[in-house]
């Protein structure tokens, strides 16, 4: 399969910088943890208009992606905290794993100066492609299928192919 446009070439792809945030339910929670599996990672806010076009795609990727190595991360960048998330996240139904992010990740993923600021990461935890501000629904599919179908990164060949989310997140 030919590679999604938008993605970067794997020679050219850096690691996503990792961190330890808390999710909703107080489990903590590494960027590591996810390695082995394509991650749509949604930096976004509540008060983010483009972030509420947004949200769900990301609901429908997750339920219909993550029987295939898929995840998606939203990290909250809301500085009213848990007591605005929380609330967010019940109201908008979404199926996925929400963490509240800090002044520490923003810096090591250069500010996020746009919200939101999309990254998918491919299997090895690179980061394949950023998006800033309101994206394409079919780029960003365009780019996870691609990503899934690749058979080049360490993990999915061969060892546990067959069980993709099997004991896993």
């Amino acid at each position: 399969m030919a590679q999604a446009a938008g993605l970067k070439p794997e020679k050219l792809r850096k690691l996503a910088p990792d961190f330890t945030l808390k999710d909703a339910h107080g489990a903590t929670v590494h960027l590591s943890d996810y390695r082995g599996k394509v991650v749509l990672l949604d930096f976004w806010a509540t008060w983010c208009t483009p972030c509420q076009v947004e949200i769900p795609w990301f609901i429908e990727f997750e339920r219909s992606l993550k029987g295939r190595g898929f995840a998606v991360l939203g990290v909250s960048m809301d500085e009213d905290g848990w007591d605005v998330v929380r609330p967010y996240i019940q109201k908008r139904g979404m199926n996925y794993r929400v963490l509240l992010g800090d002044e520490g990740v923003a810096k090591v993923y250069g500010g996020l100066d746009a919200l939101p600021t999309t990254l998918i990461l491919d299997r090895d935890g690179r980061i394949a492609a950023t998006h800033t501000g309101l994206s394409n629904k079919k780029e960003f599919l365009d780019e996870i299928n691609s990503l899934l179908d690749s058979r080049s990164a360490g993990n999915a060949a061969g060892s546990g192919a067959g069980s993709a989310g099997a004991g896993a997140r």
